[in-house]
């Protein structure tokens, strides 16, 4: 039985007061264990306050460590949601109080060390996975699964990498997982369901394990090194993951899958997924390449940490520095890759054991294994010192002399002594790796790259301080960096460029990037991916306020909620310029996080459309009342009058893109000889017409914020002929009596979305009585095969990523399905349920429903990403690979060539059917 009684081990003292007050907190310590906690204390803030809330506890758990380890791992696994948050906290304290003690003391190795601080964080993560799961089906949110899955977690499983994947994190470590489900074992009907529930379960994980309550935090959580994560939902598909990494898949992501593991969840899918991976991590020939692509990555890590030149201890860098850790890792994962595709005993997850493997191969010899293995050992126990002093995420050596002299007294040494030993392990580590990776010593120039482009950048406007290029000059390696790892860098170097050339100032906006690198990285992966999203950024930084806010990326907020979000933000200012300067603000917040979740994949182009429309409804029944209050002070009201919004179109249907336009009517209910009681009186016709303009103003009006939206009005009755707003008891007449076929078609998608709510639902109600009573109209098909004519003659462009105009296509399958829900009397509003409602009016026939229904789709999925990558027609030229990329992952297709071809084929495929439906 191991025990911490009388340790083999000890530190110094470094903190007198410190260690003459530890034994008042643990009285029954004596002998060398009481010695042994009052060192650690005067050495250790982090474990002196350890040492005093857990004493107690500790009296026992030093008695057998082992048993005291099992027992938490066993009362974890017992726990339940409500008991997570509080309950983990406190076994992180006392795992990190026992652990730390028994590496001091000399009673556990290095290894027992590290697996047993893996042990507890797999511990972690699979309880806290298995409960989260749990919930969700007892919710019903996994639709096919019942609550016996949650074993298994429905198919989740959570992989482990880098150190955690090894059996081998350090004592502050961070955990590195990536977030998969199985997608095989659901019904590809629920897929959006399986896929955002399981999303939920990832990011409430990360926020159990990792944000600090009291009591503090469990594990610091990184979930980035899943595929292509600038632009991936936090839990991914295990098809999509394997379909990244086929076809895009780098190599320091091989590197990264030799240590990864299923840790948590359904571990058997886990196993199943990383057996898939196999032939990309593990090539069948000798891989020399890798030794370029590894020593490539060393360089830039070094310069994106600013850890180039020559050893200097004050501050030095452990890990990443010169003859650190990740000099070992990389000296061992480079020869793992090379040769462990030919042979599969060299794939061993764990550095030392890799070591000794390569070395029983005769790829290395003895002797460098046996001094790496040292010295990897020596760098750990530096490592978990200087992360137990503040229990910090820490690498660097302390900058001063009473920092070294802390160091040296929790290792038991002296100053000197350290220091020596400091000198002589980096450099021979530096020794016996760097003439692997640079045999010839050649020095390797990166920074020439791009300089073409960057020379120019100091005659921009954002560059015309001295502030904002001193500013720059700092985080301009992060940027170079980021960009050379795009998929194209040269693309990626002239998005920015476009980027960076349309900023008006810079100053803030470096600042941020400064303060904030992974908004720089979210900076350059719309640069590299969005050219219309990059240049809307450029001229309306001040959004990126939202993404600092801390709720970003949180879930798409219910309509109310917006609503009161967009009321809250209209209400601020005092004075009516103010409001409408701050509803710019606001919605230009909401509209550029669609497009950055859109970007990301976290939500699909279905999706952005619906929110899109919800933040378009939002800012104008906000805004509407704001229009309202302000025509009122110069013309008062109409007693009893009321008036409602109606949206047309797109909004009317709920589904817009990053472009749209609004399609608007205002109908009023007012007596026909009213007047306002202000100071202009106006009569009621008058008053609610240039409401009207006032409302098309405040909307589109540019302001120092620019605008909201573009206002078209053409689908009031009668047309651009017709009055801007129409009283309700003319709608009805002329609805009834004198519309046309192409305004009882755009009546399909009308819908109220701001105003009066009895006046919205009387208009609903008028709505759906006229289309009942025009559904047998004698001349619907006529006019409706007129009007496809006159589109086609008018608007279709010929160009083959045109989505919208063009026989079979968006337009036209929209007018066919308003043509089916006219004809069948139905209220339904969306393309899908109007097609559906003629479906069951006996046409088209359900299999022709389906291939306009899969021409719809797929064409909104490309005409969404057109209008976010390229602000209009999706042009494959022009939005380079990143935005490919983009455009083949929300499609599925594997290249753009095939996606054009397929949308050629249902277009024919849909005009065949409407050309039959219409010919009945």
């Amino acid at each position: 039985m191991t025990t911490l009684v009388n340790p083999p081990r000890s530190t110094h003292i470094f903190d007198q007061d410190r260690a003459a007050e530890t034994p008042a907190h643990v009285p029954w310590a004596t002998g060398a264990l009481a010695e042994l906690l009052a060192a650690t204390a005067s050495c250790s803030p982090y474990l002196f306050d350890l040492i005093k809330q857990e004493g107690t506890w500790l009296e026992t758990a030093v008695a057998d460590p082992n048993a005291a380890v099992e027992a938490a791992l066993t009362e974890i696994k017992s726990m339940e949601t409500s008991d997570l948050t509080q309950g983990l906290r406190q076994q992180k304290r006392r795992m990190a109080l026992l652990i730390a003690l028994v590496d001091i003391g000399g009673v556990w190795s290095l290894e027992m060390v590290t697996q047993t601080l893996t042990d507890f964080a797999d511990a972690c993560v699979g309880q806290t996975l298995r409960c989260l799961v749990a919930d969700e089906l007892r919710r019903g949110k996994i639709p096919g699964m019942g609550e016996g899955e949650a074993e298994t977690a429905a198919g989740m499983t959570a992989l482990a990498m880098g150190k955690m994947g090894a059996g081998e994190l350090n004592y502050s470590s961070d955990i590195d997982l990536i977030c998969l489900f199985d997608d095989t074992r659901f019904d590809p009907a629920y897929e959006h369901d399986t896929r955002a529930a399981f999303i939920r379960v990832a990011r409430r994980m990360t926020t159990i394990l990792s944000d600090t309550k009291p009591g503090g935090y469990v594990f610091r959580t990184d979930l980035r090194l899943r595929p292509d994560a600038s632009v991936t939902p936090v839990c991914i598909s295990m098809e999509a993951a394997e379909r990244y990494y086929e076809s895009v898949g780098r190599t320091w992501e091989r590197a990264a899958y030799i240590k990864a593991r299923a840790c948590a969840g359904d571990i058997a899918a886990g196993e199943a997924f990383l057996k898939t991976l196999q032939p990309f991590v593990w090539r069948k020939h000798l891989d020399f390449v890798a030794i370029q692509d590894a020593h490539d990555m060393r360089l830039k890590i070094r310069d994106h940490k600013g850890l180039a030149g020559p050893l200097k201890l004050e501050g030095h860098d452990m890990k990443l520095g010169l003859g650190g850790i990740r000099e070992i890792e990389f000296f061992t994962q480079t020869r793992q890759l090379i040769a462990g595709g030919r042979d599969p005993s060299l794939r061993s997850r764990q550095t030392v054991e890799g070591l000794a493997q390569l070395a029983a191969g005769g790829w290395i010899a003895e002797g460098e294994r046996d001094q790496l293995t040292d010295h990897y050992r020596f760098h750990r126990e530096v490592e978990h010192r200087l992360q137990m002093v503040r229990d910090a995420q820490t690498h660097a050596l302390p900058s001063d002399e009473a920092g070294f002299d802390r160091l040296a007294a929790f290792m038991g040494k002296t100053r000197d002594a350290l220091q020596k030993d400091l000198r002589d392990q980096l450099h021979a580590v530096h020794d016996l790796t760097e003439g692997f990776f640079a045999p010839d010593a050649a020095p390797r120039v990166t920074s020439e790259w791009g300089q073409e482009v960057t020379e120019r950048w100091i005659d921009y406007p954002a560059f015309r301080s001295a502030r904002a290029q001193q500013i720059f000059e700092r985080v301009k390696p992060l940027i170079l960096t980021r960009l050379q790892d795009a998929a194209k860098p040269d693309e990626a170097l002239a998005a920015f460029d476009r980027f960076l050339a349309g900023l008006p100032a810079g100053v803030q906006l470096f600042s941020l990037f400064e303060a904030n690198p992974q908004l720089t990285n979210l900076i350059v992966e719309i640069a590299a991916t969005s050219p219309a999203l990059s240049t809307y950024l450029s001229r309306n930084s001040g959004v990126l306020d939202a993404v600092l806010a801390g709720h970003f990326f949180d879930d798409w907020p219910w309509l109310d909620a917006l609503k009161d979000s967009a009321r809250a933000a209209i209400a601020a200012p005092a004075d009516y310029e103010g409001r409408l300067s701050a509803a710019r603000r606001w919605a230009k917040e909401w509209h550029f996080r669609i497009g950055v979740h859109h970007l990301q994949g976290l939500i699909d182009a279905r999706q952005s459309g619906q929110q899109y429309a919800d933040l378009a409804e939002a800012v104008v029944a906000a805004i509407f009342p704001v229009v309202q209050e302000e025509f009122a002070i110069k013309h008062g009201t109409i007693a009893g009058a009321t008036a409602a919004v109606i949206g047309m179109g797109s909004l009317g249907a709920a589904q817009l893109n990053a472009l749209s336009d609004l399609d608007l009517i205002v109908i009023y209910d007012a007596n026909s000889d009213a007047t306002s009681d202000g100071r202009r009186s106006l009569p009621a016709r008058l008053y609610y017409s240039r409401l009207t303009q006032a409302l098309i103003t405040a909307l589109s009006a540019p302001m120092a914020d620019g605008h909201l939206y573009e206002v078209d009005m053409r689908l009031r009755p009668s047309g651009r002929q017709g009055p801007v707003a129409t009283s309700f008891a003319s709608f009805a007449d002329y609805q009834r009596n004198e519309a046309w076929t192409w305004e009882h078609l755009a009546l399909t998608r009308a819908r109220p979305v701001a105003g009066d709510a009895t006046l919205c639902d009387r208009i609903e109600v008028v709505r759906q009585a006229v289309l009942l009573e025009k559904s047998s109209g004698p001349t619907v098909t006529e006019d409706v095969i007129d009007m496809r004519r006159r589109l086609d003659e008018a608007k279709a462009t010929g160009d083959p990523w045109d989505m919208k105009t063009g026989a079979g296509r968006q337009q036209d399958i929209e007018l066919f399905a308003q043509s089916l829900a006219l004809r069948a009397g139905a209220a339904n509003r969306k393309v899908p349920q109007q097609i559906a409602a003629g479906v069951a009016d006996g046409r088209p026939e359900a299999a022709d429903a389906q291939t306009l229904q899969s021409a719809y789709d797929l064409m909104w999925q490309v005409q969404s990403a057109g209008r976010l990558l390229a602000g209009g027609i999706l042009q494959p030229d022009v939005i380079g690979e990143g935005g490919r990329r983009f455009v083949l992952r929300q499609t599925g297709f594997e290249t753009m060539d095939a996606l054009e071809t397929k949308v050629a084929e249902l277009a024919k495929a849909a005009d065949a059917v409407i050309t039959k439906g219409l010919a009945r």
